[in-house]
């Protein structure tokens, strides 16, 4: 094959967990050219990887040049021999047929099996994502998949780390744990802002380590309320600084730990090989399985959980609020010590 259209998953945490199925596909046609065609707000996922020879941004809502027949258009152009198809939407599959691709390579879901040359079921019982995706590399001809994620990060990425490190002096710590708040799926994954500064004053107070609170730019205010409600002096929020995918992914490279809310950095983590504690509340923990061994997953469970509702149906949002902050921090004190979980 000369060419391959890779359709990436549209959430953040998804891309990372499709990167050890795209590395086995890379892996196995040495010589074919790696498209990728993914949302614009995903690219930065990738920056630096040596995987892709060049990006096509697909987005309904985005302008002209991103929309359907233009998509499509650009596709015709590239010629691609074959199209992965790690989205599930009947669109993602329209656009793959029309632009081209002789094999198209997918899930038969939402009455798309009839534009694929290729199709495949998923399981019905919540299984890891990362093992679906690797289905679909195995499906395409490229055999050897594990569960390794890895992300790259730019000089510019670097760059930006660095400054953030001199501007609260994190040099001068022995450690540096990062927190991040973050939940894109909406408010049902937030851990209570008093569990993360009482998480962060614990931990500081015990190592004499740092606190970094991440954040995305819809999140500032959050992240200043963990670290004021924190009332330690080495707890930093990123909330005045420049943001980026970037800076996130070169921080958690840095970090020596992260506490995370079930969302896309809880995936930096490992991808970069560095321990993460991950807050689970209304979502299934078998579905983001990555098999990481420096990763502790913890959930409370209730009764009306795990729901997969956005916002907490009931109102009281007990899975989240009823995760202690002293559970979280035994958590951290494990893997501060390297304890390390067995995988399968």
């Amino acid at each position: 094959m000369n060419r391959i259209a890779l359709f990436l998953p549209n959430w953040i945490g998804d891309v990372v967990m499709a990167t050890p199925a795209i590395r086995a596909v890379r892996a196995s046609f040495p010589r074919a050219e790696l498209v990728a065609v993914c949302k614009p707000y995903v690219a930065d996922v990738l920056a630096g990887a040596p995987w892709f020879a060049d990006t096509v941004f697909a987005d309904k809502r985005g302008p002209r040049a991103q929309r359907f027949l233009a998509v499509v258009s650009k596709l015709r152009a590239k010629k691609p021999d074959a199209a992965v198809l790690f989205s599930n939407s009947f669109r993602v599959a329209a656009l793959a047929r029309l632009g081209g691709a002789r094999r198209v390579v997918g899930y038969s879901r939402y009455l798309r099996g009839w534009l694929l040359t290729d199709k495949l079921h998923a399981k019905g019982t919540p299984s890891p994502i990362i093992d679906d995706y690797n289905r679909l590399a195995v499906a395409l001809g490229a055999p050897g998949t594990d569960h390794k994620m890895e992300l790259f990060t730019t000089p510019a990425d670097e760059v930006a780390a660095d400054a953030v490190f001199a501007r609260f002096g994190l040099d001068r710590y022995s450690r540096v744990v990062l927190l991040n708040p973050g939940a894109a799926f909406g408010a049902a994954k937030h851990w209570p802002t008093e569990h993360f500064a009482q998480l962060a004053r614990a931990l500081t107070a015990k190592y004499g380590c740092a606190a970094l609170v991440l954040c995305g730019p819809a999140e500032r205010t959050l992240a200043r309320a963990i670290a004021e409600g924190s009332r330690s002096p080495n707890v930093f929020a990123l909330a005045d600084n420049a943001l980026s995918l970037g800076l996130t992914k070169a921080l958690v490279k840095r970090a020596d730990l992260l506490v995370t809310t079930d969302s896309g950095p809880r995936h930096f983590a490992a991808a970069f090989d560095r321990p993460v504690v991950a807050l689970f509340g209304p979502t299934h923990i078998e579905w983001t399985e990555t098999y990481f061994a420096k990763e502790i997953c913890l959930q409370v469970k209730v009764p009306c959980g795990p729901c997969q509702r956005r916002v907490c149906p009931l109102g009281h949002h007990r899975c989240m609020r009823e995760l202690t902050p002293e559970s979280v921090l035994a958590a951290c004190e494990r893997l501060l010590r390297g304890e390390v979980r067995r995988v399968a």
